[in-house]
């Protein structure tokens, strides 16, 4: 923090000046104990009532057509209906395709549900073969389970809660590959909730990369940037690291950026504080010079000296600044660190005072002058210094709004 550079026949007279314009009642006090308070730098109703009423507005035929379109586009599908289309993949009534699993089972379906489902299903289908009047398709990779939970919810978009959640990644990978967006939205909502782990996240994260699942891929990083000193050391994580060495590099430095922006929202708060307590400190500088404060004050205010608290936080400790600035032998800034706060403060004071002409603080107008001789470089930073201040005076408000 830039601090004003003084003569010595202006300090003494000044001091003597500050000391003159304050009753003070002299007590002993601790220079260690004294607050560290600067540390970082129309028209009339007459014409209205002649005004005609406008004609009602013409009915417009385009609303109604609208509005019964957009109530036949709203439907709500009932349960006997599901219930009738999971009946008929259950039961195969009528099946002309069959879907041939990991463990070479088999899954009857309806080549006419299949392609209307699904564009890449339906593709698939035109170039499956036909023997006996049925169609062979396979769903290699995937276990029976999984191939049976994805072909029922093709027909009714029925499934068994803990069915998904058993093969909710084979799931995924299936709703992905074969285009049915209904299917990868509740997949990724089972995995939103509640069941990834230190364990899986990582195996998560590569097939939600996949499976353009970009939310998902969101909370996967986000999970491992909160936790990932244990998540570094999972199986999981050994295993991308040696077939995905990028993704490993990637997730690095995503933790490190989050840790940078980690340490720069706290640096930024700490300064907000500082800001705050510099509000604080010329409140209460205000409070002492212009209205005293139990023994502290103006000489034309009595003093009651009553020990009560004060409602300025700040005016303790200001207080005690001001005793030690007052009987001080040094006084030159540099020369002693308490007084050296003191002008900072009062130049402060000086530098966001509007009325130096009437303002009962010590030196104010005097400031006011000396800033014409200070270089641009210290004025700049007093400037970011009382705007700082100014803005952390405005957030409190709004907050306290």
């Amino acid at each position: 923090m830039a601090s004003a550079n003084f003569d010595s026949p202006w300090l003494s007279s000044s001091g003597e000046s500050f000391r003159g314009s304050f009753n003070i009642h002299l007590e002993e006090d601790n220079p260690a104990d004294i607050l560290p308070v600067l540390e970082v730098p129309t028209t009339s109703l007459s014409s209205k009532c002649h005004i005609p009423k406008p004609p009602p507005f013409p009915v417009k035929s385009c609303t109604r057509i609208k509005l019964s379109n957009r109530i036949s586009d709203c439907s709500s599908v009932p349960k006997e209906t599901k219930d009738t289309w999971d009946k008929l993949f259950k039961e195969g009534y009528g099946s002309d395709v069959f879907v041939i699993t990991e463990d070479k089972s088999h899954i009857q379906a309806h080549s006419c549900v299949l392609s209307a489902a699904s564009t890449v299903l339906a593709n698939i289908l035109q170039q499956a073969k036909v023997m006996n009047g049925m169609r062979y398709i396979k769903v290699p990779g995937v276990p029976h389970q999984a191939v049976y939970a994805f072909i029922r919810f093709l027909y009714s978009s029925c499934y068994e809660e803990e069915a998904v959640k058993q093969h909710v990644l084979h799931l995924l990978a299936l709703s992905h590959s074969y285009s049915i967006p209904s299917l990868k939205r509740v997949c990724i909502y089972v995995l939103e909730q509640g069941w990834l782990t230190k364990e899986n996240v990582i195996d998560v994260l590569q097939l939600a990369r996949n499976c353009d699942a970009t939310r998902l891929s969101f909370i996967c990083v986000r999970t491992i940037i909160g936790d990932f000193k244990t998540i570094s050391s999972t199986e999981g994580w050994k295993v991308m690291k040696r077939a995905n060495p990028e993704l490993e590099q990637e997730l690095l430095e995503c933790v490190v950026e989050a840790d940078s922006r980690k340490q720069e929202r706290l640096k930024k708060i700490e300064e907000k504080k500082v800001y705050l307590q510099l509000n604080e400190a010329m409140e209460a500088l205000l409070h002492i010079c212009r209205d005293g404060c139990r023994t502290i004050g103006p000489r034309d205010k009595a003093l009651k000296g009553s020990q009560v608290a004060c409602r300025f936080p700040a005016c303790k400790g200001l207080e005690m600044l001001v005793r030690h600035f007052s009987s001080c032998k040094t006084r030159i800034p540099g020369g002693c660190a308490h007084c050296k706060r003191m002008w900072q403060l009062l130049e402060l004071h000086s530098r966001m005072c509007n009325e130096p002409d009437y303002c009962k603080v010590a030196l104010c107008r005097h400031f006011k002058e000396k800033m014409q001789q200070q270089t641009k470089k210290d004025e700049a930073r007093w400037k970011l210094l009382v705007s700082r201040v100014i803005a952390a005076k405005k957030s409190l408000r709004t907050f306290s709004g």
